[in-house]
């Protein structure tokens, strides 16, 4: 019978111990998931929580549905193409400086990212504040022209568009492109 005694309290004390053990990883667990909810939340290249990921809807973004106001997206390559015809818009290309000299649209100017702030002076000495510009790259899963033209309009440009689907898609159209 003392057997039976000592057993049923060895399974209890190991009972007890497995919940105490139970509980203190959900605590850890806890504490861990908390600290990097708080790392991600202050790092300037954290992993959005929300933010708009339908390339249908527009520019695939972390930033929110509607970065830009309203009427600043080109969704139509062809309304893109009859502001290129115009004239008078600027085309910047946000993609690398690789990207560019393999081919962009025709009269188009660079200013890749990441390199924004360093060529800003140069970009400003050259186009007025009111010059029209659209702002592209490589279509709706690229943010490059998303920031680029957020920049852009913070910096005092008054007149910046978005072409959402970018480079391939004028290039799938026949636009006039250039190496």
């Amino acid at each position: 019978m003392m057997s039976s005694g000592t057993d049923r309290d060895g399974r209890m004390r190991l009972g007890v111990a497995m919940v105490e053990s139970i509980k203190e990883m959900g605590l850890l667990l806890a504490v861990v998931l908390m600290s990097a909810g708080l790392v991600n939340a202050v790092s300037p290249t954290g992993i959005a929580w929300v933010g708009q990921w339908d390339a249908a809807v527009g520019v695939v973004s972390a930033r929110g549905s509607d970065p830009l106001e309203t009427g600043r997206e080109i969704r139509d390559p062809a309304v893109a193409k009859a502001i290129y015809d115009q004239g008078r818009a600027l085309f910047v290309d946000a993609r690398s400086e690789a990207d560019f000299a393999a081919g962009h649209i025709k009269g188009a100017v660079s200013l890749p990212a990441g390199r924004f702030e360093e060529l800003l002076d140069d970009f400003i000495s050259r186009y007025d504040m009111d010059q029209p510009i659209v702002t592209y790259c490589s279509g709706r899963t690229c943010e490059d022209s998303l920031h680029l033209a957020l920049f852009l309009s913070e910096i005092g440009y008054s007149d910046v568009r978005l072409m959402i689907d970018g480079f391939p898609a004028w290039l799938a159209k026949g636009y006039p492109v250039e190496p």
